[in-house]
């Protein structure tokens, strides 16, 4: 190595190793902060889960120790369904759940999760990163004293399991279907009557044929309950879902308390949690499903009709919500600008590379 690079290099990592010193003594000085999150998520969903306990484990270790976040299981501290109200009212200073769940606050509030036949989870992210997501999201929640940050993604999720082949629109009817959100919403304009069941309850339920079907994450997840059992035909795609942001909410009092230190590195934690979440459904996702369909799940996809129908009562309810709810059409407006822009550009690269490898990859795995 020339003499000249390993001074740049070594110039380099006496700077950083001078800033973490820095950053270090200075967290010392600051008072020692105390603080709780509220999971939306049940441990045994470990990767969800695991958002809450990553973000104290990491924040705890960059401050040494002086901000320190406890973490507590839903039903710990307050209700899986309850953790909105909790970060909103200052019960608890951070929570950690899907927005989607609050749809019946404020139809904006799905956005920050997914709009069905939305954005992938990369466009999603570029939308919040470097699109202007989080800025105008953040309009909306500072209504409930609330700042977001995203804190992982699901991923493009599965269509869900049914106990019956579901082939034609006149096979929706009169189907009960554990759904939430926008996508429960266009289902039943299609015919299905959607339900709204705790994860803990949708085996039982299924099994006694309270439900016809239900959908949950994807495979990773899906495996947990063994669904396959009692209802093996399982769908693709998750329309409703293309990609889900779960969030991190911040009551905004308590965020305001905070030396700028905790700030940055608070916002830097959940970007990398993100990230993490990502990568570990993508890597997870595929040796699961091979275990499913070796237990018997059924690999079907919704047809060309149903997602057709599907995607039309999308598009109407959206224009429904945008003419009822100014929040909604503020959010939505800039959304499907934004989606737009994506869809073209994947359009002309990533999706013809993409669809070229999968042609490429059958070929060798016949």
């Amino acid at each position: 190595m020339k003499r000249r690079d390993f001074m740049k290099k070594a110039g380099a990592a006496a700077a950083i190793s001078g800033l973490a010193a820095t950053s270090m003594a200075k967290a010392e000085t600051f008072p020692k902060v105390k603080w709780r999150i509220a999971a939306g998520f049940p441990k045994n969903l470990n990767i969800l889960f695991a958002a809450s306990t990553m973000l104290s484990e990491k924040l705890a270790k960059l401050t040494n120790g002086q901000f320190e976040i406890q973490v507590f299981a839903p039903g710990e501290l307050v209700p899986a369904n309850q953790v909105f109200d909790a970060v909103s009212q200052g019960t608890v200073e951070v929570g950690h759940t899907a927005s989607y769940y609050y749809h019946g606050k404020n139809t904006a509030l799905s956005i920050d999760t997914v709009l069905p036949f939305g954005m992938s989870a990369r466009m999603q992210n570029a939308w919040f990163y470097a699109g202007g997501g989080l800025e105008i999201l953040r309009k909306v929640f500072a209504q409930y004293n609330i700042i977001n940050f995203p804190g992982g993604n699901t991923t493009a999720q599965m269509g869900g399991w049914f106990r019956k082949e579901v082939n034609t629109l006149e096979d929706l009817k009169g189907l009960k279907f554990r759904i939430p959100g926008f996508g429960g919403e266009i289902l039943s304009r299609l015919g299905v009557i959607p339900q709204t069941i705790p994860a803990s309850d949708v085996y039982s339920s299924l099994e006694k044929g309270t439900i016809d079907a239900a959908e949950f994450v994807g495979p990773y997840d899906d495996e947990k309950l063994g669904l396959q059992a009692v209802a093996p035909y399982y769908y693709t795609p998750g329309f409703w879902e293309g990609a889900a942001t779960v969030s991190f909410y911040v009551n905004d009092a308590k965020w305001n308390e905070l030396p700028q230190l905790y700030k940055d590195l608070f916002e830097t934690v959940c970007a990398e949690i993100n990230q993490w979440m990502i990568a570990k459904y993508d890597a997870e996702n595929p040796p699961a499903l091979a275990t499913l369909t070796k237990n018997g799940a059924k690999l079907h996809s919704f047809s060309k009709e149903i997602l057709e129908a599907s995607y039309e009562v999308a598009q109407e309810i959206y224009k429904e919500e945008s003419a009822k709810n100014p929040d909604f059409k503020m959010v939505y407006d800039h959304w499907k600008a934004f989606l737009n822009q994506e869809y073209q550009w994947f359009r002309i690269n990533e999706n013809i590379f993409q669809s070229f490898m999968t042609t490429q990859l059958r070929k060798q795995n016949r």
